[in-house]
């Protein structure tokens, strides 16, 4: 008997490509009645889905179609930005039956899996629900790909990046799986400037990345770099101690940071003004105002484009989060608005003035698919690339493996997701993260 679609996504090791790393055969086990992709890449300077919508549309709507056949949705929707016509032209001559596209306005966070479910479809995810709750799945456009080859026993080996900031060449291409940030750098022509500092994923919610050989994985999405000293690089590496010292003696509550969050727009309990207020407080107190912190979707918009006094409630409201749970309370978020803001419309924040505000302009170009990066010499795969448990190793140290062949696998009934050898060559080493390969060269 042929194996149902979700198997083939757990063979193949698939897994949410623009998240969490959610594993995808966990999710086409639901039922829903409309599955969307999300195409929105609203992350500044990246361009990898774009292109992968523009090169290899009929992958990404076979890959929905097998979505929708597994979990019986009698709709598909493709949100992607109406500003992306080569990309909009190339998924209508592929699409057919109920497909559909949902063309966004170019905003900030677009690509937020509730507000694509709001945007796409009127409904609203209950507060810390998730979109199976209103009957959608929603899956970002390379993991889509991802399984239309998985049904072809192809499995996850590679990653779709976009390199992009002060390097010769901003471009995206496909890498193998393991491949160190110095690698793909070197592949865009290298740093532009002397002292350049790298943001792996967007410019928004990526972190700044201490080691430069650190490995690519299933949900890398992309490299930024910058000099040292730009205002991005210095806020997103502010010790915690500064943003609590400096944010309790400067936010003079002015709400902005509130009026202009996407969740609270949507109607949800998110006000970081108050999460604010939680600095100057001891205790009970820190706790109670932590509260309104529990639905942030940890966007950064407050933080790095809000903010007139240049202050973190992003960060603010992460430690909330984190002192809650250390705490043990329960996660119940106060009573939201039930509907979305009235204004909402007129406040959502547009790319290009969050460009702008970001100190960006100059490294906003394009970044187009350039092909497959050359088969490097060696390859670094971490044994966890996915929520869920890490996977455990199969082959030997010294053992010969073959790109494609399965080397770990997650532990017997774990939530996880299978991993696959990137390159072909010899298992140089293993350790507790990661397994080592290095290229075959007979």
């Amino acid at each position: 008997m042929e194996p149902k679609i979700a198997e083939y996504a757990r063979l193949a090791g698939v897994v949410g490509a623009g998240g969490a790393g959610f594993p995808t055969h966990v999710k086409l086990g639901s039922q829903v009645d409309t599955y969307l992709v999300n195409g929105a890449e609203c992350e500044p300077l990246l361009y990898k889905d774009k292109e992968l919508m523009r090169l290899q549309a009929g992958r990404v709507v076979d890959g929905l179609s097998r979505a929708m056949e597994a979990t019986g949705a009698n709709r598909g929707i493709i949100a992607v930005k109406a500003k992306y016509s080569d990309a909009i032209q190339a998924l209508r001559s592929a699409m057919w039956g109920n497909m559909e596209l949902c063309l966004l306005d170019n905003f900030y966070p677009a690509g937020d899996e509730v507000v694509i479910v709001h945007e796409a479809t009127g409904r609203t995810v209950p507060p810390g629900g998730i979109p199976l709750q209103v009957g959608c799945a929603v899956n970002n456009v390379e993991t889509l790909l991802n399984l239309s080859l998985a049904v072809q026993g192809t499995p996850v080996t590679t990653k779709a990046i976009t390199v992009c900031g002060a390097v010769e060449t901003p471009i995206s291409f496909v890498a193998p799986l393991g491949i160190s940030a110095r690698q793909a750098i070197a592949h865009a022509g290298g740093a532009l400037v002397r002292n350049p500092t790298v943001i792996e994923g967007g410019p928004m919610m990526g972190a700044v990345l201490q080691d430069l050989d650190a490995p690519c994985t299933k949900t890398t999405g992309g490299y930024v770099v910058l000099p040292t000293e730009h205002p991005l690089i210095r806020k997103k590496t502010r010790p915690d101690e500064f943003t609590k010292r400096i944010g309790r003696s400067s936010c003079d509550q002015c709400s902005h940071c509130t009026e202009l969050c996407p969740r609270y727009l949507l109607g949800y309990a998110v006000e970081p003004h108050k999460v604010m207020r939680g600095l100057g407080m001891a205790g009970e107190s820190v706790r109670n105002w932590a509260l309104w912190s529990l639905l942030c979707c940890e966007c950064g918009l407050c933080s790095l484009y809000s903010c007139p006094e240049d202050l973190n409630p992003h960060e603010v409201c992460i430690m909330g989060k984190h002192s809650r749970t250390a705490s043990g309370d329960p996660p119940r978020p106060p009573p939201g608005l039930g509907r979305a803001h009235p204004m909402r419309t007129f406040r959502k924040t547009p790319v290009d003035r969050l460009i702008h505000r970001l100190g960006l302009a100059d490294w906003d170009l394009p970044a187009p698919m350039v092909g497959d990066m050359p088969q490097p010499g060696s390859v670094r795969l971490m044994l966890k690339q996915n929520l869920g448990a890490p996977a455990l190793p199969i082959v030997q140290k010294g053992s010969w493996v073959d790109r494609g062949q399965l080397v770990a696998k997650p532990p017997q009934g774990a939530l996880g997701a299978n991993l696959h050898a990137s390159i072909s060559g010899k298992v140089e080493r293993i350790d507790a993260t990661s397994v080592w390969l290095v290229r075959s060269t007979s």
